[in-house]
């Protein structure tokens, strides 16, 4: 199955590549090949699904925690018809209840300088998330709860093993940043932890982001990682399908 080049999508005001226009998603990013990533699956609308079905995809991947999956009031009706043409495969890729993740990220894994502990803490979860590519059936678009720290993160680990290099890495992440940076000026339904930031305060941040971001691509090394926490040859050969290697 080959699926068209990703629409162009606006980002801070500007068109950037790669952005992916299924009707409602918010913060939607082609990574590579088959794999794409986004915020919140409820965003979409039912011609957004139908537009993410016309483009080849076949499974959701959810790397968030079950308490966080539900619907909002604001969030648009999509038919049960629609959905279960979908496989929505769940694969946290952390548990909220543990001591040591919870004091190394409060509110909520938030910051690139947490991959790391993340990986550390949970390996043998971002191991199923990349099990879960490789059984995925057709497209693959994965999504936590905004599209930037979980998706982030194994959006990273995608990269590094697509050998995308660290430009298209640290380019994927500022565009996930200042995506959910948007919808943060559009929403209508404020964050509870964060709000807009105009750009004077957004790029010091984002420069922090980014050097911590590629220090976690150079110290876990996906494909050492990944056969260390039990994925076979066989699946790793799967998801590079999936990347288009």
């Amino acid at each position: 199955m080959t699926i068209p080049d990703a629409p162009v999508g606006h980002c801070q005001g500007k068109t950037a590549p790669g952005a992916v226009q299924w009707d409602g998603a918010v913060n939607a990013w082609h990574i590579a090949g088959e794999v794409f990533r986004m915020g919140r699956r409820e965003w979409l609308t039912e011609t957004g699904w139908q537009q993410a079905y016309d483009g080849g995809i076949r499974t959701v991947i959810d790397l968030r925690n079950p308490d966080e999956i539900r619907r909002r009031n604001t969030d648009p009706r999509v038919s049960p018809e629609t959905l279960a043409a979908f496989d929505v495969v769940h694969a946290p890729t952390e548990d909220p209840g543990n001591s040591e993740f919870r004091e190394l990220c409060v509110p909520y894994l938030n910051h690139p300088a947490s991959y790391a502990d993340n990986a550390r803490i949970f390996p043998e979860k971002l191991a199923a998330v990349f099990k879960a590519v490789a059984e995925a059936r057709g497209g693959v678009v994965i999504h936590c709860s905004a599209g930037r720290d979980r998706s982030g993160m194994i959006a990273a680990m995608l990269q590094d093993l697509a050998g995308a290099g660290e430009s298209a890495i640290a380019t994927g992440y500022e565009h996930a940043v200042r995506g959910i940076n948007e919808h943060h000026r559009v929403s209508g339904v404020p964050h509870p932890h964060e709000r807009y930031l105009p750009e004077d305060e957004l790029a010091p941040l984002l420069e922090s982001r980014l050097d911590s971001l590629l220090g976690f691509v150079r110290r876990v090394r996906a494909v050492e990682f990944l056969r260390h926490n039990g994925v076979t040859d066989a699946e790793l050969t799967a998801v590079l399908a999936k990347l288009g290697r």
